[in-house]
């Protein structure tokens, strides 16, 4: 399970479709509806939330507006709807962690994706977070 801290525009189709996925299935998790996954290290940071639920739907609404942006056609009904607007933060050392994570995966699968990022220097954060100075996440799996 990836639930990418990067904004969703820098995904290829088949990593945002996997994202969208992924972060129903962390919805599932919070709801207590399933099983599997519940003590993923990705989850920790809505788990440990004051408003778990209110965070993966704000965080599903920033990719559904992505691929609304692309034209897919990602079925909005599915998140759960958020009781309050929440933000949560992520470190610089996390965002470029992921970076280079996903520009490795995009040079493999994607090359031309690849080449149109691999200049960015800055990424920007999925919306719903707040960007702080700092090393990689604890809950980061090197």
């Amino acid at each position: 399970m990836r639930l990418w801290s990067l904004h969703p525009k820098y995904l290829d189709p088949q990593g945002l479709v996997a994202l969208w996925r992924e972060a129903l299935l962390a919805q599932a998790v919070l709801l207590g509806e399933t099983r599997g996954y519940r003590n993923h290290p990705q989850l920790d940071r809505f788990k440990n939330h004051t408003a778990p639920l209110a965070a993966i739907s704000l965080y599903l609404k920033g990719i559904h507006a992505e691929a609304v942006a692309r034209g897919y056609a990602f079925d909005k009904s599915k998140i759960q709807p958020a009781q309050k607007v929440v933000a949560l933060t992520v470190t610089t050392g996390q965002i470029q962690y992921e970076w280079e994570h996903l520009l490795a995966k995009l040079k493999v699968r994607n090359p031309a994706l690849y080449r149109k990022w691999r200049a960015t220097e800055v990424p920007e954060a999925h919306p719903m977070f707040s960007v702080h100075a700092g090393d990689i996440e604890s809950w980061e799996r090197q």
